[in-house]
């Protein structure tokens, strides 16, 4: 199959400071692949290029195998990348369905008023399928326990995107019980047939979910390997240079 992302030799420098060096990966359809190592390792800085927030140095994405520019956030969401950062851009004051919709609301009529009747008909009916326990669609986001916000945030990333969904550590401040609910709206990210790439530092976590695991250490791609033929041990090596 042809990989709904590719990045080939992608290098990324700030001044003088070498952030990715020489980092190549496909990403398919129905796949999770797991981009760990430790903190300043470059994770954060590959999402932002894929993403469109930094241009990368040089390198090529190719997008469904066409090369493929990405100049800015709004261009990767028009190619059908979504991205669910760590503060999950919520708007607290809103509630669940106007968040869905967030800077993207659908109008009616002459006057352009917002569609609500739709967007809460659509949010209910992608909040059932992903399982995603909350109240009410009509809730106040500031009203939701952390789980059920980061499944409000994955929510909208999976109404948006037709490609990818990019994860960077969507369950970091949560407990045992919401992490397993997020976790659950995540595989069922993967029944949709879209790319996920997923930054986490929790490898008891990375081995649940992922298909694959690509380490990045000090900004350079130490390996990828395919979950079921390999485990933590060989990982913690090569995050950590013992191998």
């Amino acid at each position: 199959m042809t990989p709904v992302l590719s990045l080939r030799n992608i290098h990324k420098t700030f001044g003088g400071i070498t952030a990715i060096e020489d980092f190549s990966l496909d990403l398919h359809a129905g796949e999770v692949v797991a981009l760990v190592g430790d903190n300043g390792a470059g994770k954060s800085t590959l999402i932002k290029i894929i993403s469109g927030v930094h241009p990368p140095t040089s390198g090529e994405i190719l997008l469904d195998g066409e090369p493929a520019s990405i100049p800015d956030a709004s261009i990767a969401r028009e190619r059908g990348i979504e991205v669910v950062y760590q503060d999950l851009a919520l708007a607290d004051q809103q509630p669940v369905y106007m968040n869905l919709f967030l800077g993207r609301e659908p109008v009616k009529g002459p006057l352009r008023l917002l569609d609500r009747r739709r967007m809460i008909a659509e949010t209910e009916s992608l909040i059932k399928e992903l399982d995603v326990r909350i109240p009410s669609v009509r809730a106040t986001i500031r009203d939701l326990s952390g789980g059920q916000r980061q499944g409000v945030a994955i929510a909208r990333a999976t109404h948006w995107a037709t490609k990818l969904v990019l994860l960077d550590e969507p369950t970091a401040a949560l407990g045992v019980a919401e992490t397993a609910r997020v976790e659950a709206t995540i595989t069922a990210l993967k029944a949709r047939n879209l790319a996920i790439l997923i930054i986490s530092h929790s490898l008891d976590q990375v081995f649940r979910l992922s298909d694959r695991i690509c380490v990045l250490r000090r900004g350079q791609q130490i390996g990828v390997r395919d979950t079921a033929q390999t485990d933590k041990n060989e990982v913690i090596a090569m995050i950590t240079g013992l191998t």
